[in-house]
């Protein structure tokens, strides 16, 4: 599913026109990225939580080459779904 694919979605469903749906799609998005890059956790119930964990620098390898390099630091977006959803997915 796609942004596009959402839109539509919300474009039929609440009947509003294309270009607001659009808007309204675009400005959820925005929250959400601008949350989480202030390093906060959002959490839409029934849906999970995405937050975002700090990782340290650490040794890793080239597959191809077997040598070694440091892989450094940083920040990486994780997503725990909730138990409704959890649900819904094995039923």
């Amino acid at each position: 599913m796609t942004k596009a694919d959402i839109v539509e979605s919300v474009y039929g469903k609440v009947g509003i026109s294309q270009k607001e749906s659009a808007e309204i799609v675009e400005m959820v998005l925005d929250i959400v990225k601008k949350t989480l890059e202030e390093g906060e956790t959002v959490k839409i119930s029934g849906f999970g939580n995405f937050s975002v964990r700090k990782k340290r620098a650490r040794r890793g390898r080239n597959p191809q080459t077997g040598e070694e390099i440091e892989i450094t630091a940083r920040r990486v977006l994780t997503f725990k779904p909730s138990q409704v959803l959890k649900r819904a997915l094995n039923s």
